[in-house]
């Protein structure tokens, strides 16, 4: 159970939650949701003892699996599949088992063998009280349905793209989770920040079937609305106008239609407000001329200012950054050209001799099964990386922008201004700051620290920095993670008007319709055909 007791957090001197007390146990399965920005990803952070609230206090007790938006560090050394084990402990268990196997048929010492066939005994009196095989299959099954081949279990983390550690992660917390619910109810509570990011479409119906089926309590931030209608029972409503938590004991579409109603109240009550305030500011105006009624004057407009500071904030609409590429730079015909490319690390062979020739204003989709390699491909074009064989040639005035779905082309440390600075050096400051106040940056946030924003708001950051680039050559790694339907369907339009080259790796189908794309690349072979609609069905199985 997780309780909270007037917890206020903050962004800087912004209040984004004030005075909210509240309870998370057993049976709650709970959409927390608002605008980007708003503070759920912080707010969930302080829940899972990441971070610590303003003020106020959270208390934790039972079993606790909290995924963050962000792939956690640790030791990259570990394999997939020992990372997933250790959840409950099996990892090591395993590993010590296979050497006191290994003891026991090399040793020829009667004496010695006997203790480690003693020890190998034990480990596996111990690896059976914790689920034995049958724990270590049910892991496997879990990989499974999040996409995790066992391939991809066999490397270590440190060969995996964001997006894949990101669903070890979450393979691990329901594994764990999983463990606490066999033979009884779960009250394991999990802490879910956008769990169907990276997923594909057999995926994320598995994982909503999961969450239905979880007794523990569950908080889960998502702009997935199918998986909020289908699993929540419960909403949180942060408003960022307010710094308010607001909840809803109800499903999704009751919410939906509880809030409108609520907003509607509030704008009737203001207005009401508003009325009779004025009435009484006019009327004070009018007593105030004459000296008898000076006291009665005061007393009336006393009351107006009572009568409105007492109202609610009504909901403000939510702004959405105006997104919009600029003219892209001159260039060649052909401004990037690949010849040959292949990646390995270490044995694993991600995909070799790949060949791209990017043309002027051309738009390319690259397709492939997750840990195909696409993301390496685009690591490779924007030279974040270097292939083992073959090249990557610029071609004429290229002007290359990247974005990359784990923001690592930001500067986490650094503030949301020296970010913008360092993307954009030749462009003047007020153009800059009108630049970032288009996509929602303002005042304080300015000097907000770029690891301290939420998902949603790096995307917009590192979206103004491709905008503030003039580039001809766009490489988009899944631009449409973590945004709000109003803010994707913005980057939506951008990408429908851009005049210059983009490749793109997507699992929004949205995203591919918007491109338009004229060629697709499929990897791991790198086969190059020309687009069709046959190819969108796999958008969401890539």
């Amino acid at each position: 159970m997780i309780t909270a007791t007037g917890v206020e957090l903050r962004a800087g001197s912004r209040i984004l939650l004030d005075g909210a007390t509240l309870r998370i146990q057993p049976g709650d399965r709970i959409g927390l949701v608002g605008r980007n920005g708003a503070g759920k990803t912080t707010s969930l952070k302080v829940l899972a003892g990441e971070g610590e609230p303003h003020a106020g206090e959270v208390r934790r007790t039972g079993e606790l699996g909290y995924l963050p938006q962000d792939p956690r560090e640790g030791d990259l050394s570990v394999t997939a599949k020992d990372r997933v084990l250790s959840a409950r402990g099996l990892d090591k268990l395993m590993r010590d088992m296979e050497k006191a196997q290994a003891s026991m048929a090399e040793l020829v010492d009667d004496a010695a063998r006997d203790k480690a066939i003693n020890r190998y005994a034990r480990l596996e009196e111990r690896f059976a009280s914790l689920g034995g095989y049958a724990a270590e299959s049910e892991a496997a099954r879990i990989c499974s349905n999040l996409g995790l081949a066992d391939r991809v279990l066999a490397q270590t983390l440190q060969t995996l793209s964001g997006g894949q550690r990101r669903r070890v992660e979450l393979a691990r917390i329901l594994f764990a989770a999983a463990e606490a619910g066999a033979g009884g109810k779960s009250e394991t509570i999990l802490l879910l920040d956008e769990p169907t990011n990276h997923l594909d479409a057999d995926s994320i119906n598995w994982l909503r079937g999961f969450l239905k089926q979880h007794d523990g309590g569950l908080v889960v931030i998502s702009h997935d609305v199918e998986l909020l209608a289908d699993v929540v029972n419960k909403v949180w409503f942060l408003d960022a106008t307010r710094g308010e938590l607001d909840l809803y004991n109800m499903g999704w579409q009751r919410y939906l239609d509880a809030r409108a109603t609520d907003e509607k109240r509030r704008r009737r009550e203001r207005a009401n407000a508003e009325k009779k305030a004025s009435a009484l500011q006019q009327q004070a105006a009018k007593l105030g001329a004459k000296a008898t009624k000076a006291v009665a004057a005061k007393n009336m407009a006393r009351r107006a200012e009572q009568m409105l500071s007492a109202l609610e904030d009504t909901r403000q609409a939510d702004k959405v950054a105006r997104i919009k590429f600029p003219e892209p730079a001159p260039c060649g015909r052909t401004p990037l050209t690949a010849e040959g490319l292949s990646k390995s690390y270490g044995s694993l062979e991600i995909f070799t001799g790949v060949d791209l020739a990017v043309d002027r204003g051309s738009k390319v989709v690259v397709l492939g099964l997750n840990g195909a390699g696409k993301t390496t491909l685009l690591r490779l074009l924007g030279g974040m990386e270097t292939p083992d064989t073959g090249s990557v040639v610029p071609g004429h005035g290229l002007r290359l922008g990247y974005y990359a779905q784990e923001h690592e082309t930001l500067d986490h440390d650094a503030s949301v201004w020296e970010n913008i600075r360092h993307l954009a050096p030749d462009t003047g400051a007020q153009e800059l700051r009108n630049l970032l106040g288009s996509f929602l940056f303002t005042g304080e946030q300015l000097d907000q620290p770029a690891g301290t924003l939420s998902g949603g708001e790096k995307t917009r950051l590192a979206l103004a920095g491709l905008v503030s680039s003039a580039a001809n050559v766009l490489l988009l790694d899944e631009p449409t993670n973590n945004l709000d339907p109003a803010s994707r369907a913005q980057v939506l339009d951008a990408l429908r008007s851009f005049a210059g080259a983009v490749v793109l790796v997507t699992h929004d189908p949205g995203a591919v319709e918007a491109l338009e794309p004229e060629r697709v690349i499929l990897l791991p072979d790198g086969t190059e055909d020309h687009w069709s609609a046959d190819y969108l069905e796999l958008v969401q199985l890539a």
